[in-house]
């Protein structure tokens, strides 16, 4: 993943920039509780939101048929009436030892990330902080911790992907999401988006005190699937994988954040 960067793609959701650039159209799709910034070729709004409706559709099949897919913070067997969406979920959430919608929100930028590649060879969906990348270029993807001096100060750079990368934050800090730990984030890098979002769950319910930090980043590596992880714990960073920081300028992206 080691580029030179020359796209920021960094900033929570307040930030989030909609001027378009030399390369991209940014749009926002909003369904429910869904909230995706999105940079694609052209505007693709319209067929993003199809795409949001049909995998929220999924997901809510799964939930109507065994309530315990939206409330176990454990993982569920798989039912053979799951579609794609939730059997993606509950197997990144089973190797992350975490309840499927643990990899909601990184399973929904996947699901409309890999529709729209049909209609655009290079894409970006950020959602609540858990991004799906296909791009023909390098980027930097930054990360938002909350209050810690390291927030906003740091970013991972991703080369061009011959393949769709997932790179999904957790925070005790930040965001609406459950997190069992105290991690200010904690951040994992897969090709598999699902999974990066459940393990990043997992890791950052690891996090109560700086003493966590190597472990559970081990622990997040030895998950398969997983190519990189880094944990910021206060002052503090624990890092491990195929993975290249950089100092970031927020000027015009979006970030990874819970």
């Amino acid at each position: 993943m080691n580029c030179s960067p020359n796209i920021v793609v960094a900033e929570p959701r307040i930030y989030r920039s909609f001027a378009n650039d030399d390369v991209f159209t940014n749009f926002r799709v909003v369904v429910d509780t869904s909230d995706l910034y999105i940079k694609a070729l052209s505007n693709l709004a319209d067929q993003a939101k199809t795409f949001v409706m049909e995998c929220r559709a999924q997901i809510e099949d799964s939930i109507g048929r065994r309530r315990q897919f939206l409330t176990s913070f454990d993982p569920v067997d798989a039912d053979p009436l799951d579609s794609s969406a939730p059997t993606r979920m509950i197997n990144a959430a089973k190797k992350a030892r975490v309840g499927p919608m643990a990899a909601v929100a990184g399973a929904v930028a996947e699901f409309v990330g890999r529709n729209l590649l049909q209609l655009s060879r290079e894409i970006i969906v950020e959602n609540g902080g858990d991004i799906f990348v296909h791009v023909n270029r390098p980027v930097v993807i930054g990360i938002h911790a909350g209050t810690s001096p390291l927030s906003d100060k740091l970013g991972i750079k991703i080369g061009p992907t011959t393949m769709p990368l997932g790179i999904c934050t957790s925070s005790a800090k930040v965001g609406p999401s459950t997190s069992l730990g105290k991690a200010d984030a904690a951040t994992v890098v897969s090709y598999d988006v699902s999974l990066a979002d459940a393990v990043a769950t997992g890791l950052g319910n690891r996090i109560k005190s700086a003493q966590d930090m190597k472990s559970a980043v081990e622990w997040a590596m030895s998950v398969d699937g997983v190519l990189a992880a880094l944990v910021i714990f206060e002052d503090k960073l624990a890092v491990s994988g195929d993975i290249e920081l950089t100092p970031v300028d927020y000027a015009d992206g979006l970030q990874s954040n819970a």
